[in-house]
């Protein structure tokens, strides 16, 4: 039985080489890898050029895909030497008529358009910067107005979104800390059992969980959730004009848009964080006595002497930063989304990773400058 695997087979003719097909070209045989990759190479052994011939004849199946993978390969041009049948040529033919223009040819690099892009991006970046600095600005002179005027300040949006970015969060971040201090317990009592130094668990996850893992996971499920929700939130009211409205009665962004979101976050910042570093606490309090016979109680009378409270206090300090930066870049987004559903998207992107980003860098700021504290 004749091999039905599509194949080329190059040939000695009097006229010179012939590159011959053979098999079936169809959809079918040409859609498995294997095929694909064996017809792909053949082809690119055999070039299109004016000194080979082409030969169809010995073909047992031939349809577009096929006859269009052929064509392209002749690069759209018909070959001097070629013999196939009346309905191949046909067919051909169709494929020819109806392949529409060329593929655009790829511009060559040039230098000056890779640094023209260059300073477009840090045009933009520039951009931004001045922006967040601008409102960093109104933020300080509203915290004034509100300090020399405490009664006209906005209270109740504070309270609002001390609630919803604050008590809303409590449930998922406690489960992810909780989860987070199992999994870290339990990979450290691997090591530690190795060297009998299973006390020193309590020492490991009181320093990291305290001082680094729990304000940053919480400032990380805090960016992701209420950053978000801060962006969504103020373009939505750009895409309803709720913001060209507001400045038509003359009321400003920053002190009714900005200043309370970012107070609430600053407020609500630590309490998560703490909260989070709880659960995490109780998550490796529970793995270490599951896997290594460290009772909760050792472990909580261990821990006030293993982490000093000038750590907890860095933690808190810059949770109040972290909650203080995701509320203004929540804001910021929010604030140059365009009036289209689009924008919308883009900036809710683009807040929660420059807010994650903006958590990790702040916390390695923190981690070099205050490497001695708490120590």
């Amino acid at each position: 039985m004749t091999d039905p695997a599509p194949r080329i087979v190059r040939t000695e003719t009097p006229q010179g080489a012939c590159a011959q097909l053979h098999g079936r070209w169809g959809a079918a045989e040409l859609g498995t890898r294997r095929q694909w990759a064996a017809v792909s190479g053949q082809l690119q052994s055999n070039p299109a050029a004016p000194d080979l011939g082409w030969d169809l004849t010995p073909l047992q199946w031939l349809d577009h895909v096929g006859a269009q993978l052929v064509w392209n390969h002749w690069q759209r041009a018909w070959p001097a030497q070629l013999d196939c049948t009346d309905a191949q040529r046909d067919m051909l033919e169709r494929v020819a008529e109806l392949t529409t223009g060329t593929e655009p040819p790829r511009e060559p690099w040039r230098l000056a358009e890779e640094v023209d892009r260059l300073g477009l991006l840090v045009l933009h970046g520039v951009n931004h910067a001045r922006h967040m600095l601008e409102m960093v600005g109104q933020l300080v002179l509203d915290m004034g107005r509100l300090a020399r005027n405490p009664r006209r300040g906005p209270w109740r949006d504070v309270s609002g979104h001390l609630y919803r970015m604050g008590a809303t969060a409590l449930p998922i971040t406690a489960l992810v800390g909780f989860l987070i201090g199992v999994v870290l317990a339990y990979l450290m009592s691997l090591q530690l059992r190795q060297f009998g130094a299973e006390s020193f668990i309590v020492n490991i996850l009181g320093i990291s969980l305290i001082r680094e893992l729990g304000p940053m996971l919480a400032a990380i499920l805090v960016a992701g959730r209420s950053g978000s929700a801060i962006t969504a939130q103020i373009g939505v009211m750009r895409v309803t004009e709720e913001l060209d409205a507001m400045r038509v009665m003359g009321i400003p962004h920053g002190f009714r848009l900005v200043m309370p979101r970012t107070i609430a976050l600053a407020i609500a910042m630590p309490l998560i964080s703490l909260w989070t570093t709880l659960a995490a606490l109780a998550g490796g309090m529970l793995a270490a006595d599951l896997a290594m016979d460290i009772s909760p109680a050792y472990f909580a009378q261990a821990l006030p002497a293993a982490v000093k409270v000038g750590n907890l206090g860095l933690a808190m300090a810059k949770s109040v930063v972290f909650g203080a930066f995701i509320a203004l870049i929540g804001c910021h987004w929010g604030l140059r989304v365009k009036p289209n559903t689009q924008s919308l998207g883009e900036g809710t992107t683009a807040s929660v990773v420059t807010s994650i980003t903006m958590v990790i860098i702040v916390d390695a700021l923190f981690a070099i400058g205050f490497k001695n504290i708490g120590i």
